[in-house]
């Protein structure tokens, strides 16, 4: 069950928040595990046991480390960390370690290793980080242990983050668990935040996935057939991802939660190091301060610095799938980043115009996009072949007649919210507390309505589309 389906918003969502308010407070954590378990078993109820068996194992850790002497705290740690990743490991990439080796070997004429493909459960990625940044937390003393079993698996479980983040900490609603406030102001917010997103995953994003699926999978596409693909899933997965997290926020608000915000406006960024300070900023942020920040960061040199800049991004790449699409997708930005950060030590980098810096970083980004969207290395590769213009100039007729008027529409549409809505949004201030002024929170839903109520006759209509993060 996704939040862009019928189901959800017309029966696990009514259902769950009438319950919740009529719940006295003390009772409202254990119904928000109740509701986020069965969200959970919905997709396949054979793997609860994981999510249980990460929570308790998380749960306990923490209590343990904090108790041990110091010797002890560090091998507690490392057997929760080596546990967490160790469940990673096997679901998300023995398949493709077995995948990988047996190429290896039948490429020098040996038998394949024999597997049976494993299923990667759905939302693995983001609850196995969620535990190792409570564990870790209180192993460097951030963060004293919760005492409250109820709601820690509430946390690790609330369903507006568990399937596809935001990646939060613990200690970003440890508090909020023990007291929060719920208004009319901020369920109003949150129903305004929730409608916003909605509209953005599925009149823009879902409108725009078909003309991506057709573009990358031409056989040899042309220069503009390649460049519109490119360009079409750069507008996709910003609003499909970011319809999510504006979903999830208004969620959490419904419910009296304040999570913080993943995107800010990512595509009008001047460099690729400004490009991570405003995309998916709650992975950014785990990345830092959980591996990079681990790894050494900026304390053991320049070279090692640039070295772990590009470990941070290649291991980032890797988080995101099993595949080499991703690996090389992760160390095209890492040597990005490592890049710029070295021009800046030289005081090689000097402040270029706007019209210049925003193309120039959308051109890194639209290029590292093909790879991450690509089956494999050598789709990405065909596309980048069309994109150099190596298979010729114009629209081929195998993409021309998939390309629809009201396709292209859409992306214009998309094309002037990703650069009027930052201008908008330093008009306004910010949006969170603006929408909570009565007047501005009702003019807002009254516009919205009409774009909600088109998104749902649009999701009837169509068949099946989950967001597109829900694969990591």
């Amino acid at each position: 069950m996704v939040f862009s389906s019928n189901i959800f918003l017309f029966a696990f969502l009514p259902v769950f928040l009438a319950v919740y308010y009529l719940l006295p407070f003390r009772a409202r954590s254990g119904w928000i595990l109740v509701g986020s378990y069965a969200l959970y078993s919905w997709w396949r109820l054979d793997f609860l046991w994981l999510l249980v068996a990460v929570t308790a194992a998380a749960y306990l850790f923490g209590l343990w480390i904090h108790a041990a002497p110091p010797p002890r705290k560090r091998l507690l740690i490392i057997a929760s960390v080596t546990l967490n990743l160790c469940a990673l490991g096997y679901f998300k990439y023995a398949n493709f370690g077995i995948d990988s080796f047996n190429a290896a070997i039948t490429a020098v004429g040996l038998q394949p290793f024999s597997w049976t493909p494993v299923l990667l459960p759905i939302g693995l990625s983001f609850f196995v980080f969620h535990a190792i940044s409570y564990v870790v937390d209180v192993y460097r003393g951030g963060e004293p242990p919760t005492r409250n079993p109820l709601d820690f698996a509430a946390f690790i479980a609330l369903f507006p983050h568990l399937i596809a983040g935001p990646v939060l900490k613990y200690n970003l609603l440890a508090d909020q668990f023990r007291h929060r406030t719920h208004t009319l102001e901020k369920f109003s917010y949150g129903a305004t935040r929730f409608m916003t997103g909605f509209a953005k995953k599925v009149l823009i994003a879902d409108t725009i996935a078909p003309l991506v699926k057709v573009a990358f999978a031409t056989p040899d596409p042309t220069l503009a057939d390649a460049w519109l693909g490119a360009l079409a899933y750069t507008l996709q997965l910003y609003f499909d991802f970011s319809g999510y997290s504006d979903m999830a926020i208004g969620l959490a608000a419904m419910m009296g939660f304040k999570f913080p915000e993943n995107f800010n406006h990512p595509y009008i960024s001047r460099s690729i190091t400004e490009f991570w300070k405003r995309w998916h900023m709650s992975l950014s942020s785990w990345l830092m301060e959980y591996l990079y920040f681990s790894l050494g960061g900026n304390r053991r040199g320049r070279v090692r610095t640039y070295i772990n800049l590009f470990l941070t991004m290649l291991l980032g790449g890797l988080w995101h799938g099993a595949n080499w699409t991703f690996v090389l997708w992760g160390a095209w930005h890492g040597s990005i980043l490592a890049a710029e950060r070295r021009l800046k030590e030289a005081k090689l980098w000097k402040p270029s115009p706007v019209w210049l810096t925003i193309p120039g970083t959308m051109l890194l980004v639209m290029l590292g996009w093909v790879m991450f969207r690509a089956d494999n290395v050598h789709d990405a590769f065909r596309m980048y072949r069309g994109m150099f213009g190596l298979n010729g100039a114009g629209l081929s007729d195998t993409l021309a007649w998939q390309v629809q008027g009201s396709t292209l529409v859409t992306m214009l549409i998309a094309l002037v919210l990703v650069y009027v809505a930052p201008w908008w949004g330093n008009r306004v201030g910010d949006m969170s507390r603006t929408l909570r002024r009565p007047a501005l929170a009702s003019t807002a839903t009254l516009l919205l309505m009409p774009l909600f109520v088109m998104a749902i006759l649009k999701l009837s209509a169509q068949s099946y589309t989950p967001f597109l993060y829900f694969q990591f």
